[in-house]
């Protein structure tokens, strides 16, 4: 793999993220209702995430998530030493996302979110958003209008953010990086752990599911 591979995931993450927690902090000084807070970071993330997968696909594949990294470990697109820096190279970008974020909004380089999360519904909501990231994914990359992927992709993740308890973090990277930040998308430290156990279940469900339907054909 050639640097400039881990480079757009480290830029697309880095993206990602700041967009992420950037908008939340936005959101909060326009507004006090949580419903308009709630659809500007969706907006703000779907664009962004569509623009980096357009962006930065053909360079990396534009996984931006250590779950998207797993799946593709799993059906042997790429091997164990590929995906291990790709999943280190996300949660730096993710981090140094989050980071960027908070100083372009004069808040401590680097916080710690008090938002726990940790009730049953919402780590099942995890296992909900991150199954149906995947069979996206797989599912629309195996057809012939793979070129679709930016857009159904950042659908699946605007519409999540509203139908899902969680409001849909379904990347480990960004969820870990997420807590660094003391914002409107922060998640206490003390949560991700189980955030990311049911975000990379939600992946295996999501490609056993996908290949049940015939991803691979």
């Amino acid at each position: 793999m050639k640097l400039r591979t881990f480079l757009a995931e480290l830029v697309g993450t880095g993206f990602l993220a700041a967009s992420i927690v950037g908008s939340g902090v936005m959101a909060t000084n326009l507004t006090k209702d949580i419903g308009l807070q709630l659809l500007i970071v969706a907006v703000a993330t779907v664009f962004m995430l569509a623009t980096m997968i357009q962006m930065l696909g053909p360079i990396s594949g534009a996984h931006f998530n250590p779950a998207v990294t797993l799946v593709d470990l799993i059906n042997k697109k790429i091997d164990l030493k590929t995906a291990v820096n790709y999943v280190l190279t996300q949660v730096i970008g993710a981090v140094l996302g989050v980071i960027t974020a908070n100083v372009m909004f004069d808040l401590p380089t680097i916080g710690s979110s008090t938002a726990a999360k940790t009730s049953p519904n919402l780590l099942f909501s995890e296992v909900v958003a991150t199954a149906g990231l995947i069979l996206v994914i797989q599912l629309v990359g195996a057809q012939k209008k793979g070129r679709y992927i930016p857009l159904a992709v950042a659908g699946w993740i605007g519409s999540a953010y509203f139908f899902t308890s969680s409001t849909t973090f379904a990347n480990p990277a960004v969820t870990f990086a997420r807590s660094l930040s003391d914002t409107f998308a922060g998640i206490e430290m003390s949560s991700v752990p189980g955030f990311v156990i049911a975000q990379l279940i939600g992946a295996l469900i999501g490609l056993g599911i996908a290949k049940g339907l015939g991803s691979e054909r």
